[in-house]
């Protein structure tokens, strides 16, 4: 029986905790220059994702 993979891409996106999955902020990669420093302060930091989509990041990280 071959072993069930992750989706790595997600894998990469999204960390486990106790509360739920930790996510990083959107629009901080590149081309910040044009962005005002508070719109790149306020993107600092993570968050948890919306209960909404956790069922499908459970079934992309295999964890239930």
């Amino acid at each position: 029986m071959p072993k069930a993979k992750i989706h790595s891409g997600a894998a990469k996106r999204f960390k486990k905790t106790a509360g739920g999955y930790k996510r990083k902020s959107a629009y901080k990669s590149h081309i910040l220059t044009k962005m005002t420093t508070k719109r790149k302060r306020q993107l600092r930091g993570t968050s948890m994702i919306h209960a909404s989509d956790e069922r499908a990041i459970d079934r992309m990280l295999r964890a239930r």
